[in-house]
């Protein structure tokens, strides 16, 4: 059962788009909802760059305009959340540290953090997704809602898990049917394979999963190598609301390389993506 929700908040509109979505998730689920502003004092405060001789003045001049405008960003962003989220009680963190590890060590209290694709939170994003959700990945212990900026939060809908037997793909389809983020709404999980017979048996592995905690399961089993490709076009056929995935497809997830199917999935992916390393 969910328990915890953690957010992180900006102005970009990936960033609006998942603060809702953490709002919605606890109003449903009764869970406490943490929402985080992240200063990120050390990019607005390095003490330890070199300057020309001289140029002292000038850089503590820019450091006190960027601390100044990530001030002033946060309490936006807050004022906002304020306004989104009446009659919810929640709590706002303020986070000092970078964004990486400042939301690694705020996410390892919560069930789950919730993310805009391209969310800066002061930096710059990778091909509009954020740099801090390869971080959150690789040494963070929670699962992540990744909420693209375009995405419709539906509380009903059909929910597209991709499974392909991966240990990280099973752990993903394990902690969304324990955290209860289904609801009523049923699952249709996806597997690719070279043959057909392979394909259903994978699916019918990740349904079998997900029933064992109550969870209505249905197989899609499809032939191609284009993982990526006919997982999105099958998400777009059933209409999901959402995408439940592990960090799969051959590459490692430290390495989180461009093209990859977890690399391009969470580009593309047009509704929010449950994912686990």
């Amino acid at each position: 059962m969910l328990r915890s929700i953690l957010v992180a908040l900006d102005d970009t509109q990936g960033a609006i788009v998942a603060r809702d979505a953490a709002i919605a998730y606890a109003r449903r689920s009764g869970a406490s909802l943490t929402v985080a502003v992240v200063l990120d004092r050390p990019h607005t405060q390095d003490e330890h760059e070199a300057v020309p001789l001289g140029a002292g003045a000038f850089k503590r001049q820019r450091d006190a305009k960027l601390t100044e405008q990530a001030e002033a960003e946060a309490q936006a962003a807050l004022r906002a959340c304020a306004q989104a989220a009446e009659g919810l009680d929640y709590r706002a963190l303020r986070l000092e540290d970078a964004p990486g590890p400042a939301l690694v060590k705020a996410g390892a209290t919560h069930d789950l953090i919730v993310i805009g694709r391209d969310s800066t939170l002061g930096r710059e994003t990778h091909d509009g997704v954020a740099p801090v959700i390869e971080t959150l990945l690789r040494d963070g212990a929670r699962p992540l809602v990744v909420v693209p900026p375009d995405a419709t939060i539906r509380a009903e809908g059909p929910i597209l898990a991709a499974y392909d037997g991966s240990a990280p793909s099973r752990e993903a389809l394990h902690l969304f049917a324990l955290l209860g983020l289904a609801g009523d709404s049923p699952v249709r999980v996806a597997a690719i394979a070279r043959t057909q017979d392979a394909a259903q048996a994978m699916a019918e592995e990740g349904c079998a999963a997900l029933r064992q905690h109550g969870v209505a399961a249905e197989p899609l089993a499809s032939v191609g190598g284009d993982v990526a490709g006919l997982i999105l076009a099958e998400a777009e056929a059933i209409g999901a609301r959402a995408l439940v995935m592990g960090a799969f497809g051959g590459s490692s997830l430290l390495r989180m390389l461009i093209g990859s199917t977890t690399d391009r999935l969470l580009h593309q992916a047009r509704v929010p993506v449950f994912i686990h390393r």
